[in-house]
């Protein structure tokens, strides 16, 4: 593996995403809004594809060799790690929600379909997108939690299976694609035109299939990272292919998972070269508190509208630029006061160092809880 402590551009472009989401989920209430920039946030509900990708690319970088070498013995430190990274905060935003519940019950304004309470234990062990739903519900955007907890229980199996180590080069390419064609076939037979089509139906596949792609393409990083030049080259051009084809009409399902696929195999083997600007402190900040963004906005947007707005199909300019900012200063605060501190305490144990590999190195863009390139 490589020596660099960490691929910062990847960590800069998973902040970009989650706030790509921020306005895809807010698009319809900019008071204004030209309608190509509706029509662009509109498909920010691909982010989440690049995050799965992206995941799956940072947990085998992080884990894969461990896994294979070590076997089952392995397993309970990579679930915790996992559990430590994804559920506090999770759980957190998720009693925020029940509290925006009871209070809405409370002034006789609930909203049983928005927040079912039936449906709480499924949040609370991240099973409600696992086919179990017909609607996201509580915090929508946990959905991809969710899908990733599946994907997280499943790895340990691919990783003791595979070693993408010993697949020549042309076959971990065929295994990228394969995952995105399979996505897209099960989505084409069922008449699903985009990937955000009924999430709760598709949404665990379509982690499934990306997750396995990212693992295969950071195989490709793996070994071409000492000479990035001319890989980057063809990665770049296969995702201007898959941009081509999509803008002519080929569907999202197929083209969309492909072309971040090829992207990401660019920006990490473009990452650290000189001047690149996705290495800024600001943009890598922006990637390290990316999770209380992606997971905090969309519950602080409907307390923002009940407090502040009157007319959510028209919210002046001044009242988006303040909702911005509170993400902000409240992804901040998630960051440093809930999941930082959360993801200490859970690993915290005298046993979690011995868990580690000797001999293996092991890259902080996952090293470190805070640095998983997750929504």
């Amino acid at each position: 593996m490589s020596g660099r402590t960490e691929l910062r551009a990847l960590t800069s472009v998973r902040g970009i995403a989650a706030w790509f989401v921020v306005l895809y989920h807010i698009r319809l209430s900019i008071a204004g809004l030209p309608a190509a920039w509706v029509a662009f946030f509109a498909k920010g509900y691909l982010a989440v594809d690049f995050f799965f990708l992206l995941s799956g690319f940072v947990i085998w970088l992080r884990w894969g060799a461990t896994l294979h070498e070590r076997g089952f013995r392995a397993v309970p430190g990579f679930l915790r790690n996992r559990i430590a990274r994804i559920w506090p905060l999770h759980l957190f935003m998720l009693a925020c929600a029940v509290a925006l519940a009871l209070l809405l019950a409370a002034t006789g304004r609930a909203e049983p379909d928005n927040y079912p309470f039936g449906q709480l234990p499924l949040h609370i062990l991240l099973l409600h997108n696992w086919g179990f739903t017909d609607q996201l519900t509580w915090n929508d955007p946990s959905w991809s939690i969710s899908a990733e907890w599946g994907a997280y229980l499943l790895f340990p199996l691919l990783a003791m299976a595979v070693d993408w180590r010993r697949v020549p080069s042309w076959a971990v390419g065929m295994a990228i694609v394969a995952s995105c064609v399979v996505l897209h076939l099960v989505m084409a037979r069922a008449g699903a035109p985009t990937l955000g089509t009924d999430i709760w139906r598709f949404g665990l596949l379509r982690c499934l299939t990306e997750f396995a792609a990212g693992t295969a393409v950071c195989a490709l990083w793996q070994r071409w990272q000492a000479g990035p030049t001319i890989p980057a080259a063809f990665a770049t051009l296969a995702a201007g292919c898959m941009a081509t084809l999509w803008a002519l009409g080929v569907p999202e399902t197929l083209t969309v998972p492909l072309l971040f696929a090829a992207a990401l195999l660019a920006l990490a083997l473009t990452s650290g070269l000189r001047a690149n600007p996705l290495d800024t402190a600001a943009l890598h900040y922006l990637g390290e508190i990316s999770y209380a963004t992606y997971l905090g906005h969309f519950l602080l947007w409907i307390v923002f509208k009940l407090v502040l707005v009157t007319d959510p199909r028209s919210v002046s300019a001044p009242l988006i630029a303040l909702f911005l900012l509170l993400v902000l200063v409240s992804s901040v605060a998630l960051y440093h006061l809930v999941e930082r501190p959360a993801q200490r305490w859970i690993n915290a144990t005298p046993w979690r160092k011995a868990e580690r590999t000797p001999g293996v190195a092991h890259s902080s863009c996952n090293d470190r809880p805070n640095n998983l390139p997750r929504q």
